[in-house]
This record gives C-alpha cells, structure tokens and sequence, in this order.
C-alpha cells in the first residue's frame, strides 16, 4: 500500500491520522451509562511491568492505565489459545461448556447459537456498539453497529514475488514454519528476493495473503502504517468525532491490537530497545519438562514443542541463542503495541468521556518463552495461561492490585454489573448460563472476602485431540497459591505457586501434598460438572 492510497482511505474516512496531545475544556457528559472501550491484545502474557514481568519489558501506557484502574495480578485466559478463548470471552461460557474444543468459529458452534454476546447484549440496550481489530478470531461483522478498518490484522508479511513466505533473515529450519508463525524481523528489513527481482517480480512487505497490496517503507518516519497503527488511529479519529458532536448516547467500542502475536514485525525503533547483546532470558531451569507430561501425551508435533525444537535447530543447537532473537522481537510488539493502547486511552483521557468510560485490557491468553522446553500457547502452565487483566472504572480506587484469581469470563457479567444491563444474555431457554462472576466487589475492595466466585481460575487446553467429551481434555486450574492440572489421560501435576512461581517442582506425587491435590481436584471438578450445557 502506496502512500498515495493511503491518503485515499483517509480521504475516504476509512482511517485518518490525527494528533491526541490536545486537552478540551468542555463538559463531562451526562449519560447515565458508562461509555466502554474494551482492549484485547494477542498473544500478550505478564510480562507487562504493572504485573512484575520481564525486567527489560518497556510498557509506560498500560502501566499509566494500571495505576488509574484496578490490576488483576492472578488473572487467566480459560483457554489459551486465539479462537476458543475469544468464543469464551465475548459469550461468557466456557470452552467446556459450549463444546469448543477446538478452533471452531463462533457461528459454528451449536451450543452457542441461543447466546448473545458482549456486543449484541450492549445493542441491545441502546449503544453504539463499534469496533476495529482482531476481536473475535472469526470476524463477525454482523455483531458491530459500526466496523472499523478492515485489513489482514496479521499483516505486514514478507513477500518473494510469488506468495508470502517466512522473512529471510530468520535462518532455517525456523523459517519453513511459515510466514506467520515462522518470522521476526525490525520492519526496516525489507524482505528482499534477488531472483524473483531478477525475474521482474516485486517483492517486499505485502498486507495480507491473497492481494498484492503492499506496504510500501522508505524509512521509520516515511511508511505506510502497519494494520495496528491503522485501527488505534482508528479508535481516535472516532472518539475525537464523538466527542465533537456532544452526543450523549453511550457507545461500546472494542479494539483488537495483534501484537504480539507472530510474525513478530515492528518498526525499528522499538527493536533499538533492546539490543540484542542485552537480552535477558526467562527464569528456564534446564530440565525442567522432565517431570511434567504434556511431552509424552500430545503429539510431537504440536505447535509449542515442535516450535521450541525447531528454533534450537536453527542456532545450531543453542538453545539460548534463537531465544534470544525471539524474544527481543517479542518485547519490541509489546513496547510497539503499548504504544497503539497509549493512543487510545490518551484520546479518552483528553475528551469529556474520562470520569464515564470504562477501560478494559486484557489478553487473549499468553505465550510461554522456551520454559518447560516449549515455545508458544495453548498450554496448561503459568506463562501460557497468566494475562494481564486492568479494569478502570473511573469510581473505583486508582492504583489497586486483586491478589484473587480472576478469569476471562468473569468480565461478561462484570461489564453487566457496571453498566446496568437489562436483559438475559440468553436468546431462548436452550441458551447457557453466563459461567463468570462480576468482579465488581473487587473493585470497591482489592481484598474483598465477599465474592460469590471460585477460589481459582479455571483453563482449559484447546488441544482439540477430543471434540466431544468435556472430561476428555486437559484442564488446569490456578488459585491464589496453587496450580494443578489434570490430563486428557488422568495424569496430574501439582506446583505451589507460592514458593514455586516458575513452577519448577511437580508434586502430585509426593505424598505430603496429597490432601492438598485432591482438595483442589474436587473444587476444579465441582466447576466442570456444575456448568450446564
């Protein structure tokens, strides 16, 4: 994409770059709804600095937002992966209890087609419902009053001429794992091909598989956007218009930010903060799968293990090495999308919508960084199931951290808690109970006893090896001390978080932990089998 098309979409409406430094004296508004803007982020675990993450993590606007809202330090994704994570979100349900186990579309599950989702039940009660970005995995446009951008959110990929392709300065055998989830590059690394050049074809960054629409980079300061950039401008130039126009209906706006997700691509800069001869590796203890048992149950070829083995390949068996240009890449997303999310809360803050718009950030689910010999999601360990989770309600004490575990679908029946929704968030009586709990009382009191959820939160591994039996999956289940997990094949595994955090001794076996693993079994079973399908 020229930068002539580019002023053709703003020309368009489609997005408008615009300034967020400017501060307005007008009004508050009136509504007596709370506006919310909903914010997910893929792929995004607790490296976070308002969640005492990575050390060298540079995060300056969610960790803004955090001290102006509540932080859920023990939060999780119920299914750690994009699409039955998201399914779970936006309905409230879990995966388990709709019967997603797999990476089904949200219209392709049957359970879930006499359910409303967050959007319909805010349509539903008078307001302008928009949105732009990976929300749900399978994009339903018909769930939004007013779409955004639209655009390959994965996009830019490197193009050789003929297809997208893996980018070429990430060595093999890495590479061939494809053009998504097989590349890392600054954007400034134009992908390059000679011979496809020498034989008369344009190579480059292109946006999305199917068009030859690229996106054109002369430098970081001249360039076209990449799809992120385009959906926070997005979010501004729509919150700047509302608030022009002195509207007082609420509106619900949801933004979905890709990165971090692969391909890890960001401009630059954000790659020049973290040189890679500084890189700190996660806390990996060598060894340290030899007593777990995701490696001798799933295949070996699921995602997480064949990425981390593949990876080691291509540094000529340094392990370290390959970690190293993978997570430099990793946090350079983060820091590139903290900045997208900076944009969006800015443009609320400096509008007369502050003291009556709702904040929600979360993640989709995490990403586990070479611990436990694993490099991705989906699986059932801290790294993979922990998600940054912060709830600004302007009402609410600033700065507050939750030390109780706290979930995905718990922020359905929150958001109908502080916006006063009316309705059931079923169609018909063959719908499915919302299965979270709002989170309201936490937000009055941090350290609250009063809360009618579960001691834990509970997740469940997307593996898709089972599509019909909810016993038949791996389970794991994450309280304030504790994690224990239970395998597709009755396996168990047992960690004290408390003194444990990486989660590097299992102790299901050791009889002084008996007790404790069965009480925690019963709790996380009592979920499962109280959930009505």
């Amino acid at each position: 994409m020229n930068l002539n098309k580019l002023l053709a979409f703003a020309l368009t409406g489609v997005f408008v770059v615009v300034g967020i430094g400017r501060i307005k004296a007008q009004p508050a508004t009136t509504n007596t709804k709370p506006n919310v803007v909903f914010i997910i982020v893929d792929d995004l675990n607790d490296y976070e600095g308002a969640f005492g993450g990575h050390p060298q993590v540079k995060t300056p606007n969610i960790d803004k937002l955090a001290k102006s809202g509540t932080s859920f330090t023990n939060a999780h994704s119920n299914c750690p992966v994009c699409a039955p994570s998201r399914n779970s979100l936006f309905t409230g349900v879990y995966p388990f209890a709709s019967g997603d186990f797999g990476w089904t579309a949200l219209k392709d599950i049957p359970e879930l087609q006499n359910n409303k989702t967050i959007m319909e039940c805010f349509s539903g009660n008078g307001y302008h419902v928009m949105g732009s970005g990976k929300l749900l995995h399978h994009h339903r446009k018909d769930f939004w009053q007013e779409w955004g951008i639209n655009i390959n959110n994965y996009g830019p990929l490197a193009f050789n001429g003929i297809e997208p392709v893996g980018h070429p300065s990430v060595p093999e055998p890495y590479r061939n794992i494809g053009p998504i989830d097989g590349s890392f590059a600054p954007l400034s690394d134009v992908p390059t091909f000679p011979d496809s050049i020498s034989h008369g074809n344009k190579t480059g960054w292109i946006y999305s598989r199917g068009k030859k629409d690229f996106l054109e980079y002369k430098s970081e300061d001249v360039r076209d956007l990449m799809p992120d950039e385009m959906h926070s401008e997005w979010a501004v130039k729509r919150i700047e218009e509302l608030d022009a126009e002195n509207s007082e209906k609420p509106f619900f706006m949801g933004i979905g930010f890709v990165r971090p997700h692969t391909p890890l691509y960001a401009p630059k800069k954000y790659f020049d903060m973290f040189p890679i001869d500084e890189i700190q590796l996660s806390e990996i203890k060598p060894g340290d799968n030899t007593d777990t048992h995701y490696k001798d149950i799933y295949p070996a070829e699921m995602k997480g293990l064949r990425y981390y083995r593949t990876l080691k390949e291509s540094y000529d068996g340094n392990a370290e090495e390959g970690l190293k240009h993978f997570l430099q890449a990793y946090l350079a997303c983060i820091a590139f999308t903290d900045a997208q999310i900076g944009k969006v809360v800015d443009a609320i803050d400096n509008s007369r919508f502050k003291e009556n718009t709702i904040i929600v950030l979360v993640a989709d689910h995490g990403w586990q960084m070479g611990e436990k010999d694993y490099l991705f999601k989906n699986s059932p360990w801290e790294e993979s199931t922990r998600i940054p989770m912060i709830l600004r309600n302007p009402q609410s004490k600033k700065g507050a951290k939750v030390k109780h575990p706290a979930s995905l679908v718990d922020i359905f029946p929150t958001l109908i808690d502080l916006c006063n929704l009316e309705g059931d968030n079923k169609k018909s009586v063959d719908g499915i109970n919302l299965c979270g709990h709002s989170l309201t009382p936490f937000l009055e009191d941090p350290d609250t006893n009063e809360w009618d959820g579960p001691n834990g939160a509970l997740s469940m591994v997307g593996n898709g090896l089972n599509r019909s039996d909810k016993m038949k999956q791996t389970y794991s289940y994450r309280t304030q001390d504790w994690r224990y997990i239970l395998y597709l094949d009755g396996s168990e595994e047992l960690y004290h978080n408390a003194t444990d955090p990486y989660e590097w001794t299992n102790l299901s076996d050791d009889k002084n932990y008996q007790d404790r693993k069965k009480e925690l079994k019963a709790e996380m079973l009592e979920i499962v089998d109280t959930i009505n399908k």
